[in-house]
C-alpha cells in the first residue's frame, strides 16, 4: 500500500516528465501550497536558476492583511509573479501545478498570472 506522500511524489514526477517533453525550452511556473501559504517560482530548468518568485510570506502581502491560505491571496500572488516574470523578460511559461489539482488556490493563481501577462 502506498503512502500519501509517495503518491504525491509519483504524481509530481509524472507531471514534470510530461512538462519536460512539451516545454520546448520555456521556463516553468512552479506552484507550491502549504496549509498557511502559497508560493510561486518561474524557473529556467536549462540554466538551473529561478528567474522570479513570489509568496504570501512577503512583507508587502502580509501587511495588506491577506491570509496566505485562501483563494484571494493566491490571486494576489498570481498577479505578482506575472509582473515579476514580465519584468524579467518572460512572457510564455509552462504551468507546473505539482501534485495539486487544478482547483481552488492553484487555479486562482494560474488565472491571475494569465491576466497579469503570462501565457500558458
Amino acid at each position: 500500500m502506498a503512502t500519501q506522500h509517495g503518491m504525491q511524489e509519483r504524481r509530481r514526477k509524472r507531471l514534470r516528465f510530461q512538462l519536460r517533453r512539451k516545454s520546448g525550452g520555456r521556463p516553468r511556473l512552479s506552484v507550491f501550497r502549504s496549509g498557511k501559504n502559497i508560493y510561486a517560482q518561474i524557473i529556467d530548468d536549462a540554466a538551473g536558476r529561478t528567474l522570479a518568485s513570489a509568496s504570501t510570506l512577503e512583507k508587502a502581502v502580509r501587511d495588506a492583511g491577506k491570509s496566505g491560505a485562501n483563494v484571494e491571496a493566491a490571486g494576489v500572488i498570481g498577479k505578482l509573479i506575472a509582473e515579476r516574470g514580465v519584468a524579467a523578460g518572460v512572457s510564455t511559461v509552462v504551468f507546473d501545478r505539482g501534485a495539486y489539482l487544478y482547483h481552488g488556490r492553484v487555479k486562482a493563481l494560474a488565472e491571475a498570472a494569465r491576466e497579469g501577462g503570462l501565457s500558458f
